[in-house]
């Protein structure tokens, strides 16, 4: 059970402001301040720095809050496992598990369907509630404890967030056979040549696209340096644009497969871009559900890999 002023400390934190986490606490401003002193004391450091309205978290502010954040967020979870128990028989409660998890969009429409099958199939009894969306915003839904834990493929602060690998995917350019063919051939063809392509990408904020700005990046290159730009909010639909010859998209492998087996993509890679990538399982840094996390992780690894 935690403190009641790690919760103040845990407001004052987010809401950077004495009085709003008050509001929100349904607590006086001195009771505020009187719990922040409290906090400070225990751990024999200065957390806040006053100007004006507001408050700046200090460094050992920033280090408490990552640690105590993921505390309040298992025990959320705790609790609400507990409830279950009281619900349900030993039985039944002890056969099935809540998950509640995020993924990245890729991730979400290539990887996990048949791996939540393979999972339903082996725990008929687990609750799986999956949530999509870009790396960024399944971050935040980490640190406000909505989620469990996420599967991205996007970069991700490995200091406030464990990981455990799921898979190693390809990162490749497509193109219809009709784009392709104005390309130079396989052995020859470099990033330059692809420039004279319009580029068809995810918007800002997405996993994949980060992926794709560093690799320009690394060339000196950006996403404006292309003859154009659709900018498209899913996979799927950047599979169609680019099949239908609307220009070259760089994705996962394992996004396009269907569409390169039918021939109505074909791999367009440059010789001076290959990469590969991986895909992750993330959560809190600290969390005492790691063992759990990391036992999934590993045996969708092996799903996805048998």
């Amino acid at each position: 059970m935690l403190d009641h002023r790690v919760a103040t400390f845990l407001a004052v934190y987010r809401r950077r402001s004495f009085t709003q986490a008050g509001r929100e606490l349904n607590l006086t401003q001195p009771a505020v301040s009187q719990h922040i002193r409290q906090v400070e004391a225990h751990y024999g450091c200065r957390l806040f720095c006053k100007g004006g309205r507001s408050v700046t978290p200090t460094p050992a502010a920033d280090l408490l809050f990552q640690a105590l954040n993921t505390a309040q967020n298992d025990e959320t979870r705790l609790m609400a496992e507990i409830k279950e128990l009281e619900r349900t028989d030993a039985a039944s409660a002890t056969s099935g598990r809540k998950l509640v998890f995020g993924c990245t969009r890729t991730v979400g429409d290539a990887v996990v369907p048949p791996l939540i099958a393979q999972h339903a199939a082996a725990h008929p009894d687990d609750r799986i509630t999956m949530r999509i969306d870009n790396t960024a915003c399944l971050v935040q839904l980490l640190d406000e404890g909505t989620i469990d834990f996420a599967l991205v493929e996007g970069s991700f602060d490995r200091k406030r967030f464990d990981a455990e690998l799921l898979s190693h995917e390809e990162y490749i350019a497509v193109a219809a056979p009709a784009v392709a063919a104005t390309l130079p051939p396989s052995e020859q063809r470099t990033l330059t040549d692809l420039l004279a392509c319009r580029l068809v990408l995810r918007e800002a904020g997405s996993g994949t696209r980060e992926i794709l700005e560093r690799l320009l990046a690394a060339h000196d290159r950006t996403v404006a340096d292309f003859a154009g730009t659709i900018e498209l909010g899913g996979m799927p639909a950047i599979v169609e644009a680019a099949a239908a010859g609307c220009g070259v998209a760089f994705l996962y492998q394992v996004a396009a497969k269907g569409a390169l087996v039918s021939g109505a993509l074909v791999d367009v890679t440059p010789i001076d871009c290959h990469l590969t990538h991986d895909f992750c399982l993330i959560w809190q840094h600290g969390s005492r559900y790691a063992p759990r996390w990391r036992a999934l992780a590993h045996s969708w690894r092996s799903a996805r890999n048998s």
